[in-house]
């Protein structure tokens, strides 16, 4: 599913609206009472509705991208794409280069194929401990997951305690479905991520993201080799 594939059907269109406005509500509330609040952007689809949904109406939440070292050209091209559509620089955060390379150095550069538990240690390395750092001095922060992207997201609700980094977290698109996401886009010319038109639904670091078959679900397509119960990779984990 993508902008170019979608049939915005009279629904949908109302579907979006009502759920727009409702995220917008939200918004809108953490900004005034959980600050400072900040968005965790990985410039997926569902992100670009939030960053367009955040930066249209000007709203006190800062706004972070991870990149992990191993991002997909097209990811790149993306952040410099968002910066010219809405006159607004990312913030990033990496990964510190000393972990990275002790990393490599032990596991070699994809050690993560080789077990699940590799592949969480470069998850944490290059995701988990960048994001605590993004999130240090915060209240709130706000993702774009989505309860029906997989089933570890699955009883995924739009606030929740984050236990691990010690402030709440938000899902403002938690009940969206792809299509609403997908029509949002369409309807409001949102940048998204060229990859999706080649069957990415969801994008990760290059070498764990694949592109899907017909009816795949839309987390497939990520660290593919394992078993879908074991996919997060620690950034989301209760």
């Amino acid at each position: 599913m993508t902008a170019k594939l979608l049939n915005i059907t009279p629904e949908l269109t109302a579907s979006v609206a009502a759920k727009s406005s409702a995220a917008k509500a939200l918004l809108a509330d953490i900004a005034a009472n959980w600050s400072p609040a900040t968005f965790a952007n990985s410039l997926g689809a569902e992100d670009m509705v939030l960053t367009d949904l955040i930066l249209k109406a000007k709203l006190n939440i800062s706004i972070f991208s991870l990149d992990t070292g191993r991002l997909p050209a097209e990811t790149y091209e993306l952040m410099a794409a968002v910066e010219k559509h809405y006159k607004h620089k990312l913030t990033v955060f990496f990964p510190r280069a000393d972990d990275v390379e002790l990393y490599v150095r032990n596991q070699g550069i994809n050690g993560f194929y080789e077990s699940v538990t590799l592949r969480k240690a470069c998850c944490a390395i290059r995701k988990v401990e960048p994001l605590k750092r993004a999130l240090a001095g915060k209240r709130a922060w706000i993702t774009g997951m989505r309860a029906e992207q997989a089933a570890t997201r699955g009883n995924l609700a739009i606030r929740e305690y984050d236990e691990g980094n010690g402030l709440e977290k938000f899902n403002p698109l938690a009940d969206w479905s792809e299509k609403e996401v997908w029509t949002y886009i369409k309807q409001h010319a949102v940048p998204y991520n060229a990859l999706h038109d080649k069957f990415y639904p969801s994008i990760g670091c290059a070498p764990c993201t694949r592109a899907i078959s017909l009816g795949e679900d839309v987390r497939s397509g990520r660290w593919w080799w394992e078993d879908p119960t074991s996919k997060e990779c620690g950034l989301h984990v209760k």
